[in-house]
């Protein structure tokens, strides 16, 4: 099982995406976010259905309706009873009470002005050949359950007031026929996978992301970044080795380049575009993020036995022969640092040994830097001194960094005086 926590998918990563206008797009829309998909072929067919959407925004960027209406239209249709009243027209015509005349008069016109206006202001206007041709089946089946209400004819008759008995006997019969079809469902179905699919391409153009490719070794993310941050520092991040260790002091932004490097390749197996300028990523199967994380108090784990179990997740799912991905922020900070270094070298060594699986590991242990593995690569996030004032860059390089932020904080701040 996956293990996203750490990227607070419903908190974070959904407002990027959510743009939608009613709640059951939105849970699609978040479904589609907790859910990586399982081949690169789907990745690929979802990553050119939203293509797809980009070529017709022209039409769709003014995508909108009245959403009281698809509220009231979706309940009519679902959990309404709608009797069949061609069964019974007489009784209707003649006997039906002047409030139930009402109900079913008023429950249509919202129904045709809702239909007509998706029909008319953007299916029929959709190129869908510009979308793959299996969802393009999916648009089609929109159209078509569409068409059944013949809803150019029932708009005029809506707009000059003049929908009659015989209309309001005719729909009823119409709706009854697609339930029995099972088609009311799948339409409904259909069309807020649309719209949450319209969504997060909104979310996409909007953040300028990038549909990534898929390769067989290495990473390469020119331009990434956190999204999150409103003024974020891009980088440049390209590696073959498949553990990447990350150095540097205390708030040089170590857990911000391992959310943001977690992101893109996360988002790149939603089949969505990415905080980059491009990007290139191998195919997972397993993913673990784990970023500032602390006790588990519900379980009963100290942070360090957290960390053990995360890491033993981790190395079960890779010894199985699955392709993961895994993100550890500072790797044993919670026991002594004698057993941590230990431990973490043993970790790092024995992790690089599963070469189809990528590992990066944020560490404060400087004694790591003599770890010499031609699978590990070193990097960090670089911080300069400015008249003995650290100043950081929120850059990254390669190699180890040997600054000790804490010795020259606590020294500023005049405590080795103070307590000398």
């Amino acid at each position: 099982m996956n293990n996203t926590k750490d990227l607070h998918i419903e908190a974070e990563l959904l407002p990027l995406f959510d743009y939608s206008l009613n709640g059951f797009a939105r849970k699609r829309i978040l479904d589609i976010l907790e859910t990586p998909l399982t081949s690169i072929a789907a990745i690929t067919q979802r990553q050119n259905i939203l293509k797809g959407f980009s070529a017709n925004h022209k039409i769709l960027k003014d995508y909108s309706y009245t959403v009281l209406y698809l509220n009231e239209v979706h309940f009519f249709l679902t959990t309404d009873e709608i009797e069949d009243l061609s069964q019974k027209k007489i009784k209707y015509r003649f006997f039906a009470s002047k409030q139930e005349k009402i109900r079913y008069v008023s429950r249509f016109n919202q129904l045709i002005l809702f239909f007509h206006r998706l029909q008319s202001k953007y299916f029929l206007r959709l190129d869908v050949e510009q979308f793959p041709e299996e969802y393009g089946g999916s648009i089609s089946r929109i159209l078509q359950f569409l068409s059944h209400f013949d809803l150019h004819k029932h708009e005029n008759l809506v707009r000059e007031q003049r929908l009659k008995d015989k209309h309001i006997i005719a729909l009823t019969e119409k709706i009854n026929e697609l339930k029995k079809k099972e088609l009311i469902a799948t339409f409904w179905e259909d069309l807020f996978l649309f719209e949450a699919y319209l969504s997060i391409n909104f979310g996409i153009i909007k953040n300028n992301f990038a549909f990534p490719n898929f390769t067989t070794k290495g990473i390469k993310l020119p331009g990434f970044y956190h999204p999150l941050i409103k003024e974020p520092v891009k980088n440049d991040f390209e590696t073959d080795s498949n553990v990447i260790v990350l150095n540097g002091p205390n708030m040089s932004g170590k857990s911000t380049f391992l959310k943001a490097v977690g992101l893109c390749i996360y988002l790149g197996h939603l089949g969505l575009g990415i905080p980059a300028s491009s990007g290139e990523i191998p195919f997972c199967e397993h993913f673990a993020i784990h970023i500032n994380r602390r006790d588990d108090i519900l379980k009963g784990y100290s942070h360090f036995m957290t960390e053990v179990m995360n890491l033993k997740n981790v190395v079960e799912n890779a010894t199985s022969g699955k392709q993961c991905f895994a993100v550890f922020d500072e790797l044993f900070s919670g026991t002594n640092a004698e057993d941590a270094f230990e431990i973490s070298r043993t970790t790092i060594n024995g992790l690089s040994k599963f070469e189809n699986s990528y590992f990066l590991i944020s560490t404060h242990l400087q004694e790591l830097k003599s770890v010499s593995n031609p699978r590990i690569s070193n990097y960090y996030i670089d911080c300069e001194l400015i008249g003995d004032k650290p100043t950081f860059t929120y850059k990254l390089k390669k190699g180890w960094s040997d600054i000790k932020v804490g010795r020259i904080l606590f020294d500023k701040e005049g405590l080795n005086k103070l307590l000398s």
